[in-house]
């Protein structure tokens, strides 16, 4: 992209000294334009009239040859941004479930992979590769509600995938527009227009009867499922309403906002792990080292891939995102869910019944027609 911009410059800059260079025989006027109340005569040179045209076709097809390759490449990188979004999202919920599968302790591993981002997104800022934000105290106390919802986002929906299946929590994690309609109708006064409500049905109706038939069903995952749908949604809300239209700080772009809140949510996690788990899982971690479960190298790759992973595919998803409509986007990340579920009951082998099927397959589709009604009341909003 920086070789076609420079490419592009080049060729701006070089243009007027070609408009200008001088011809081998002289200049008649052969009309005059107007700008303004000056006139100026417009010249034409006879012994390049030929010449020019052809300039300007070849010129043309450059043009066209130079769009299409870059068309080709945005279309190229927008797809590797998408892979890479449905990859590492898929990584994460792998090597999440076996961390917990081992290790019973989800507030400590949700601190230890929130605390993983900082290693990422703070040598970007030291290096100067991107400009780091600059906060007072006044934006950091703005922004710490935000960051209680977005730490409840992340340890609800470890705790789930500890307690169910990895499906599970995926189908029930698909209910989050109806907790976000609900709580911008209460706490925003935002009343959306009826065909919205329609497609929450399908959501409600799915998820319950995915969650009846569910065979690995169980309370505790319900319930952090549905804490990381609630925290989500008041973490959309209290972004509207308190950063709406108000000036946090300064570089704080969509990424940046989200490292400062994954280094807020780490200052909270770690002392709330250690009080309700306290160091247990170290315990746990030395003995199954000692038991030969695992080497003590292979678990710590397992507890860092996880906490890579989980910040790789939320910095994949704002450049992924940033490329397409909001159409694409609710598209993108329907079909995200879907291959999420189909992996992980491939890698654990977890059955699902046939009203799972269904019912999942109800609330997804539900989302997907919840997105594309909210995108459509924007427009006719505008």
């Amino acid at each position: 992209m920086k070789s076609v911009l420079a490419f592009i410059a080049l060729a701006v800059a070089a243009s007027p000294v070609a408009a200008f260079a001088p011809g081998a025989t002289t200049m008649t006027p052969v009309a005059a334009k107007t700008y303004g109340k000056m006139s100026f005569p417009v010249f034409q040179n006879r012994m390049e009239k030929k010449s020019s045209s052809a300039t300007s076709l070849k010129m043309s097809d450059a043009a066209a040859s130079e769009e299409s390759s870059s068309g080709l490449g945005e279309t190229l990188t927008t797809g590797g941004y998408f892979a890479l979004w449905y990859l590492f999202n898929i990584g994460y919920n792998i090597y999440n479930k076996q961390s917990l599968n081992a290790l019973a302790y989800p507030w400590t591993i949700a601190a230890l992979q929130m605390a993983t981002g900082i290693a990422y997104f703070v040598p970007l800022w030291l290096l100067g590769k991107r400009k780091a934000p600059k906060l007072s105290l006044g934006d950091l106390k703005t922004l710490l509600p935000i960051a209680l919802c977005h730490t409840g986002v992340h340890v609800g929906a470890v705790i789930a995938l500890g307690a169910g299946a990895v499906s599970f929590a995926h189908i029930v994690k698909a209910s989050e527009p109806v907790v976000t309609c609900a709580l911008n109708a209460i706490l925003l006064g935002q009343i959306l227009p009826f065909k919205v409500y329609l497609t929450l049905l399908p959501i409600i109706g799915g998820v319950g009867i995915a969650s009846m038939k569910e065979l690995s069903f169980t309370f505790l995952a319900l319930g952090a499922a549905m804490l990381s749908n609630v925290s989500s949604a008041a973490r959309g809300v209290l972004s509207k309403k308190t950063m709406s239209g108000k000036q946090i700080g300064e570089n704080l772009d969509a990424q940046n906002l989200y490292a400062v809140l994954t280094a807020l949510s780490t200052i909270i996690l770690i002392p709330t792990a250690f009080a309700i788990e306290g160091t247990g899982m170290f315990t746990a971690f030395n003995k199954l080292v000692e038991a030969g479960t695992f080497t003590k190298g292979a678990l710590l790759k397992l507890l860092g891939l996880g906490g890579a992973s989980y910040y790789a595919y939320n910095e994949v998803a704002f450049l992924a995102l940033g490329k397409v409509n909001p159409v694409t986007h609710a598209v993108g990340n329907t079909i995200k869910r879907v291959v999420i579920i189909i992996a992980s009951v491939i890698a654990f082998k977890t059955p699902m019944s046939t009203g799972s099927i269904i019912g999942s397959s109800i609330a997804i589709a539900g989302t997907l027609l919840y997105s594309l009604a909210m995108n459509a009341a924007k427009k006719e909003k505008k």
